[in-house]
């Protein structure tokens, strides 16, 4: 099943009303408090991101399930240039966006850096995540196109490892790294999507 889409914008118009509709869903679904408490969560943390976004994006978000199989999506056109991207983050010296420290900037930053993928190599950044198919989509035009998994960058990360001591502690209190069984990034045509899958 998929929910009605809804229009949302970083400037937060439709957020409310995303949010509104992970509830419709939890109850047509007959998920228990705690199930529908995750769910929107989960829509909150992916309402954030695109809240903190400076400058105005359009995307679309909807929600689909398999049983209890859902899946959060956000959708955008690939408009921005890389110029006009980054005067809107103020990127630093580094060149990284300063806020992506958190799981949830990190995701934002890639979903970002993904709306003009043709002049920027995004697959350097965090490229532990990154696989050349997206063989779970239904698209037979995104078969060879990127896609960033997080579980796929959660499992480079260890624990014991100094260098990346930072990443495993920012996991360790993230919303979406202890509630969502996965996040990706597709990027395919003129579009990114952002999708979050959880399974109850």
């Amino acid at each position: 099943m998929k929910s009605d889409v809804i229009n949302v914008s970083s400037t937060g118009a439709g957020l409310a009303e995303a949010l509104e509709q992970v509830e419709a869903v939890a109850v047509f679904k007959k998920l228990t408090k705690k199930q529908t408490l995750h769910l929107r969560l989960l829509a909150e943390e992916m309402a954030g991101m695109l809240h903190a976004i400076t400058g105005e994006i359009d995307a679309k978000f909807w929600i689909e399930d398999k049983k209890k199989d859902f899946s959060l999506h956000l959708e955008t056109e690939t408009f921005m240039n890389t110029l006009k991207r980054e005067k809107l983050l103020a990127v630093t010296t580094s060149g990284k966006n300063a806020a992506a420290k958190s799981v949830s900037g990190m995701i934002r930053d890639l979903f970002v850096r993904a709306f003009e993928p043709i002049d920027d190599d995004i697959t350097g950044a965090y490229a532990a995540g990154w696989m050349t198919s997206a063989m779970d989509r239904p698209e037979a035009s995104v078969m060879a196109a990127p896609m960033w998994s997080f579980n796929r960058y959660r499992s480079s990360i260890s624990e014991s490892d100094p260098k990346t001591k930072e990443e495993w502690d920012e996991l360790e209190k993230s919303i979406i790294a202890n509630i969502a069984d996965e996040v990706k990034i597709f990027i395919y045509e003129r579009k990114v999507e952002l999708v979050i899958y959880k399974k109850f």
